[in-house]
Protein backbone atom coordinates (compact mmCIF):
# COMPACT_ATOMS: atom_id res chain seq x y z
CA UNK A 1 0.00 0.00 0.00
CA UNK A 2 1.34 3.57 -0.98
CA UNK A 3 0.43 6.77 1.05
CA UNK A 4 0.30 10.13 -0.53
CA UNK A 5 1.31 12.74 1.26
CA UNK A 6 -1.43 15.48 1.23
CA UNK A 7 2.07 18.11 2.35
CA UNK A 8 3.84 16.51 -0.95
CA UNK A 9 1.06 17.08 -3.08
CA UNK A 10 0.16 20.57 -1.95
CA UNK A 11 3.23 22.05 -1.78
CA UNK A 12 3.74 21.03 -5.64
CA UNK A 13 0.46 22.60 -6.22
CA UNK A 14 1.28 25.61 -4.89
CA UNK A 15 4.91 25.56 -6.63
CA UNK A 16 3.08 25.52 -9.77
CA UNK A 17 0.81 28.26 -9.33
CA UNK A 18 3.38 30.02 -8.38
CA UNK A 19 5.60 29.21 -11.34
CA UNK A 20 2.38 29.74 -13.43
CA UNK A 21 1.63 33.27 -11.94
CA UNK A 22 5.27 34.59 -12.54
CA UNK A 23 5.68 33.53 -15.88
CA UNK A 24 2.22 35.30 -16.69
CA UNK A 25 2.89 38.26 -14.86
CA UNK A 26 3.95 41.47 -16.68
CA UNK A 27 7.22 42.10 -14.46
CA UNK A 28 8.20 45.00 -12.77
CA UNK A 29 7.99 47.62 -15.17
CA UNK A 30 11.61 48.24 -15.45
CA UNK A 31 13.35 48.89 -18.70
CA UNK A 32 16.93 48.68 -19.69
CA UNK A 33 18.78 52.18 -20.54
CA UNK A 34 19.30 53.09 -24.05
CA UNK A 35 22.29 51.71 -25.79
CA UNK A 36 24.39 54.92 -26.34
CA UNK A 37 27.71 52.88 -27.38
CA UNK A 38 27.65 54.35 -30.80
CA UNK A 39 26.83 57.55 -29.61
CA UNK A 40 30.08 57.47 -27.59
CA UNK A 41 31.98 55.92 -30.15
CA UNK A 42 30.84 59.14 -32.76
CA UNK A 43 31.87 61.46 -30.22
CA UNK A 44 35.22 60.16 -29.29
CA UNK A 45 35.76 59.74 -33.25
CA UNK A 46 35.18 63.35 -33.67
CA UNK A 47 37.68 64.63 -31.74
CA UNK A 48 40.51 62.72 -33.45
CA UNK A 49 41.71 64.06 -36.41
CA UNK A 50 41.61 62.10 -39.58
CA UNK A 51 44.75 60.59 -40.99
CA UNK A 52 46.39 59.16 -44.29
CA UNK A 53 46.57 56.10 -42.00
CA UNK A 54 46.83 52.79 -44.10
CA UNK A 55 44.07 50.68 -44.62
CA UNK A 56 43.33 48.34 -41.87
CA UNK A 57 43.69 44.42 -42.43
CA UNK A 58 46.93 44.75 -44.44
CA UNK A 59 49.39 41.33 -44.76
CA UNK A 60 52.31 42.50 -43.56
CA UNK A 61 53.02 42.57 -39.83
CA UNK A 62 54.26 46.30 -38.51
CA UNK A 63 54.03 47.44 -41.89
CA UNK A 64 53.19 51.18 -43.41
CA UNK A 65 55.00 54.08 -42.05
CA UNK A 66 54.21 56.80 -40.59
CA UNK A 67 51.14 58.59 -41.50
CA UNK A 68 51.59 62.62 -42.52
CA UNK A 69 55.06 62.38 -44.41
CA UNK A 70 56.61 65.63 -44.74
CA UNK A 71 55.91 66.39 -48.34
CA UNK A 72 58.98 66.96 -50.74
CA UNK A 73 60.52 70.07 -51.99
CA UNK A 74 63.49 72.30 -51.39
CA UNK A 75 64.46 71.90 -48.10
CA UNK A 76 63.45 75.29 -46.37
CA UNK A 77 61.06 76.51 -49.05
CA UNK A 78 57.65 77.89 -48.42
CA UNK A 79 54.66 78.76 -50.37
CA UNK A 80 54.40 82.21 -51.19
CA UNK A 81 50.59 83.77 -50.06
CA UNK A 82 48.32 82.54 -52.40
CA UNK A 83 50.57 80.38 -54.12
CA UNK A 84 49.45 76.56 -54.29
CA UNK A 85 51.27 73.43 -54.47
CA UNK A 86 51.64 71.83 -57.58
CA UNK A 87 49.98 68.60 -57.56
CA UNK A 88 51.72 65.99 -59.32
CA UNK A 89 49.39 64.38 -62.06
CA UNK A 90 48.78 60.21 -61.42
CA UNK A 91 48.62 58.14 -64.23
CA UNK A 92 45.26 56.27 -63.28
CA UNK A 93 43.96 59.83 -63.98
CA UNK A 94 45.48 58.92 -67.84
CA UNK A 95 42.42 59.26 -70.36
CA UNK A 96 41.30 55.88 -72.18
CA UNK A 97 42.47 56.52 -75.38
CA UNK A 98 45.91 57.06 -73.93
CA UNK A 99 46.06 53.98 -72.48
CA UNK A 100 49.11 51.56 -73.34
CA UNK A 101 49.51 47.79 -72.80
CA UNK A 102 52.56 46.23 -71.77
CA UNK A 103 53.59 42.25 -71.47
CA UNK A 104 55.13 42.02 -67.80
CA UNK A 105 56.85 38.87 -66.63
CA UNK A 106 56.58 37.48 -63.20
CA UNK A 107 59.62 35.54 -62.81
CA UNK A 108 58.59 33.93 -59.54
CA UNK A 109 55.19 33.45 -60.06
CA UNK A 110 56.33 31.91 -63.59
CA UNK A 111 53.66 33.97 -66.00
CA UNK A 112 53.59 36.95 -68.38
CA UNK A 113 50.30 38.88 -68.27
CA UNK A 114 49.31 41.51 -69.92
CA UNK A 115 49.35 45.04 -67.81
CA UNK A 116 47.69 48.41 -68.86
CA UNK A 117 49.64 51.89 -68.21
CA UNK A 118 46.61 53.44 -65.45
CA UNK A 119 46.87 50.70 -63.13
CA UNK A 120 49.47 49.94 -60.41
CA UNK A 121 51.13 46.70 -60.73
CA UNK A 122 50.27 45.20 -57.27
CA UNK A 123 45.93 46.13 -58.31
CA UNK A 124 46.65 44.35 -61.63
CA UNK A 125 48.72 41.23 -60.11
CA UNK A 126 45.82 40.92 -57.69
CA UNK A 127 42.99 41.13 -60.61
CA UNK A 128 44.90 37.98 -62.02
CA UNK A 129 44.74 36.41 -58.83
CA UNK A 130 48.25 36.61 -57.40
CA UNK A 131 48.93 36.54 -54.11
CA UNK A 132 51.36 39.76 -53.87
CA UNK A 133 53.29 41.23 -50.75
CA UNK A 134 51.43 44.69 -49.92
CA UNK A 135 51.05 47.15 -46.71
CA UNK A 136 50.12 50.50 -46.88
CA UNK A 137 49.30 50.95 -50.65
CA UNK A 138 51.01 54.24 -50.10
CA UNK A 139 54.71 53.95 -51.14
CA UNK A 140 55.56 54.93 -47.77
CA UNK A 141 57.14 51.58 -47.05
CA UNK A 142 59.01 48.56 -48.62
CA UNK A 143 56.06 45.63 -48.25
CA UNK A 144 55.32 45.47 -51.90
CA UNK A 145 58.88 46.39 -53.31
CA UNK A 146 59.73 44.18 -56.31
CA UNK A 147 62.99 44.18 -58.23
CA UNK A 148 62.90 44.80 -62.27
CA UNK A 149 65.65 42.55 -64.24
CA UNK A 150 66.14 44.16 -67.06
CA UNK A 151 67.37 47.49 -65.68
CA UNK A 152 66.78 51.12 -63.71
CA UNK A 153 62.95 50.72 -62.66
CA UNK A 154 62.46 54.35 -64.19
CA UNK A 155 63.15 53.23 -67.46
CA UNK A 156 60.60 50.44 -67.26
CA UNK A 157 57.52 51.86 -64.47
CA UNK A 158 56.13 55.65 -63.49
CA UNK A 159 55.98 56.24 -59.78
CA UNK A 160 53.07 57.95 -58.25
CA UNK A 161 53.83 59.32 -54.90
CA UNK A 162 56.94 56.96 -54.02
CA UNK A 163 58.16 58.49 -50.69
CA UNK A 164 61.03 55.20 -49.75
CA UNK A 165 63.26 54.07 -52.05
CA UNK A 166 66.55 56.37 -53.39
CA UNK A 167 67.23 57.14 -56.79
CA UNK A 168 70.19 54.54 -56.34
CA UNK A 169 67.58 51.95 -55.28
CA UNK A 170 65.47 52.66 -58.07
CA UNK A 171 68.42 52.75 -60.41
CA UNK A 172 69.57 49.06 -59.44
CA UNK A 173 65.79 48.01 -60.47
CA UNK A 174 63.68 48.41 -56.57
CA UNK A 175 60.06 49.52 -57.41
CA UNK A 176 57.14 49.32 -55.16
CA UNK A 177 54.44 47.94 -56.65
CA UNK A 178 51.44 49.77 -55.13
CA UNK A 179 52.68 53.07 -56.99
CA UNK A 180 54.58 51.45 -60.02
CA UNK A 181 52.82 51.86 -63.48
CA UNK A 182 53.87 50.09 -66.41
CA UNK A 183 55.26 52.14 -69.08
CA UNK A 184 57.44 49.15 -70.76
CA UNK A 185 57.77 45.63 -71.28
CA UNK A 186 59.93 44.43 -68.37
CA UNK A 187 60.25 41.05 -65.94
CA UNK A 188 59.91 41.59 -62.51
CA UNK A 189 60.70 39.70 -59.18
CA UNK A 190 58.19 40.47 -56.71
CA UNK A 191 59.26 40.37 -52.84
CA UNK A 192 62.53 41.93 -53.34
CA UNK A 193 63.70 44.44 -51.19
CA UNK A 194 66.83 46.90 -50.99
Amino acid sequence: MSYISLVGVGAGVTLTLLAVALHLSKGTGWESTADISQEVLERRAATVPATDFPEPMNRSIGGGAVAGAVAGGAEGAELEEGEAEEEEESPADMPEDEIEYFEVEFVKQGTTIELASNETILDQGEEEGMDLPYACRQGQCVSCSAKITDGPAEEYVTHFKQETLSGDEMEKGYTLTCVAYPKSDFSIETGEAP
